[in-house]
């Protein structure tokens, strides 16, 4: 039998623990590149991204987790890479350490070398990489401890999976594959983890076997409409200790949230959400409790 590595640091063990520490990159370079159904309706219309308006959102994103105690760790952007704000992409953070992912579109490769150096300036270890296919950091959910949901959306795909599957299970992991439509980009615009016991997920998004298990497994769901995935309904960040980041549009999920007993932390996105990612999407959680 295969011995698991002994673990001398824990870093980020699961989805809903108390979120003590994040990387995040200031969308000083943001633009609306097309790659994505959100950021492609924007760009038809002649969008541009308004940056100062950026600025000041993310700004009150990082107030927002350093005000629930969250140590907000910046990285500097680099000029060209417009999508850097969506740092959750480059990879995952496990219990032992990160899986470094390997970005489908030409426009973003580039954050890879950057994303690998801010970890190990921050002294996280590697312990899987994506050498093969592609495998992106929106399509990474913990379900528990020692399972992995995986999204195969438009960017991770099957050997990209089927990759780090193989990597991640000499540390004790399972991956559970989820399919879904292309349009939804990543598993997070579809289905996010607010809190222990608790999901927002689009029914007609995900295969029918997997919303089953979550309902088999006793999560509270929170349903939203395909249209709403758009809007990025689903696209939240659970803080732990009974806390969920959303913003201020999200009204619907934000009151069901609320009806559950959680509270909710909404900043203002408006601008941001145009180049096709929200809260989760700009959250790359280094340290759980």
């Amino acid at each position: 039998m295969e011995e698991k590595c002994v673990i001398e640091k824990v870093y980020v063990r699961n989805s809903t623990g108390l979120l003590k520490k994040v990387l995040l990159c200031p969308p000083v370079h943001i633009g609306i590149e097309p790659i994505d159904y959100i950021s492609k309706k924007w760009a038809a219309k002649g969008e541009k991204s308004n940056r100062q308006a950026c600025l000041k959102e993310h700004a009150e994103l990082v107030q927002a987790y350093r005000e629930s105690g969250v140590e907000v760790v910046l990285a500097d952007p680099v000029k060209g890479l417009v999508n850097q704000v969506y740092a959750r992409d480059f990879g995952a953070c496990l219990a032992n350490g990160y899986i470094l992912g390997r970005f489908r579109e030409p426009v973003r490769q580039g954050e890879t070398a950057f994303y690998v150096k801010e970890m190990e300036r921050l002294e996280i270890p590697c312990i899987a990489r994506c050498t093969e296919g592609y495998f992106e950091g929106g399509d990474f959910c913990f379900l528990d401890e020692s399972t992995l949901a995986v999204g195969l959306v438009q960017r991770t795909d099957w050997r990209g999976l089927r990759n780090i599957a193989r990597q991640v299970r000499h540390w004790g992991y399972t991956v559970v594959p989820v399919i879904c439509p292309r349009d939804n980009l990543h598993l997070d615009m579809c289905f996010n983890i607010a809190a222990e016991g608790v999901a927002v997920i689009c029914r007609e998004a995900l295969p029918a076997d997997f919303v089953k298990m979550l309902e088999q497994c006793g999560f509270e769901l929170i349903e939203v409409s395909q249209g709403e995935v758009f809007l990025h309904a689903c696209n939240i960040q659970a803080l732990g200790g009974g806390k969920v980041l959303s913003f201020s549009n999200n009204k619907k999920v934000n009151r069901n949230l609320q009806a559950l007993g959680l509270e909710v932390l909404a900043v203002d996105l408006s601008e941001i959400l145009k180049s096709g990612g929200g809260p989760h999407c700009m959250t790359f959680p280094l340290e759980r409790a």
